[in-house]
């Protein structure tokens, strides 16, 4: 019973920013619990890596090239699925970015609107691009699991990532309103809102060591997370195991968000 209701066998899986990190745990751990993957992102090379990986699992993988910030590529990844694999069951938006920048310095450096536009529609507006495309099928469906990769940073105040923190609080509401847009039409919508995790995303903190110390000391399970726990964590809300949870954003963080300093 436990392993019939956490599998994802024969579902169709579509994992944006599937090339490294996040989305390619995610992945990974999508194929071994059975399903077939989508590996979308804008760097060929990397899908074609993660799909190869797939491919090994025994599960069927596609690797389709997309900006997923452009409604047109957008739909053309999605009609592409569609054609290939005649359905959808799994959305996972997790593409990212991230500029580590003041609005403005005392030395009259600024954000950029370029820099800005930039992180809102890595984060925020490929999430609503990819629902768009996506939810017509699901409907047809009358089933579906889509998972927002939001941040702890959802709900926490930083210097020099506003535009980061913002777009995630920004994806963690729209994975609320979704649900409730979604439900009728037996959709689950939730969000993952990870604390520190290792990545090429986040390489910039954690490998400056005053930074680093920094992180450390607000997580109280003293240590990073792997990620291959967000992984399982993915599994688990595309999995009937979740089907009564939606409009939530679930953090896995090592406690950092209940930790009071």
């Amino acid at each position: 019973m436990i392993s019939t209701e956490f599998s994802v066998e024969g579902k169709v899986a579509i994992v944006t920013g599937a090339g490294r990190g996040l989305g390619k745990a995610i992945s990974l751990a999508l194929a071994r619990a059975g399903a077939d993957i989508v590996a979308a992102a804008r760097t060929k090379e990397e899908i074609e890596e993660t799909c190869r990986e797939v491919k090994d699992l025994g599960r069927q993988s596609l690797a389709i090239p997309t900006d997923v910030t452009k409604a047109d590529q957008v739909e053309g990844m999605v009609e592409e699925v569609i054609g290939h694999f005649k359905r959808i069951d799994i959305l996972v938006n997790n593409a990212g970015a991230v500029t580590c920048k003041a609005i403005v310095s005392l030395d009259g450096t600024r954000l950029t609107e370029e820099e800005w536009h930039k992180v809102m529609d890595t984060n925020l507006t490929s999430a609503f691009l990819c629902c768009r495309a996506v939810g017509p099928h699901m409907f047809k469906q009358k089933k579906g699991k889509v998972i927002n990769i939001s941040s702890n940073n959802a709900q926490k105040g930083n210097a020099e990532i506003i535009s980061y923190n913002t777009s995630k609080a920004a994806l963690s509401m729209f994975t609320r309103c979704l649900a409730l847009e979604w439900a009728p039409f037996k959709i689950n919508v939730n969000a993952i809102g990870p604390g520190d995790f290792y990545t090429k995303l986040s390489a910039w903190h954690h490998d400056d060591p005053k930074l680093r110390e920094k992180m450390m000391a607000h997580i109280p399970l003293g240590r990073v997370g792997d990620v291959g726990e967000i992984g399982l964590l993915a599994v688990y809300l595309a999995s009937p195991a979740s089907d009564f949870i939606t409009g939530q954003t679930i953090f896995s963080d090592g406690g950092e968000l209940a930790f009071s300093p």
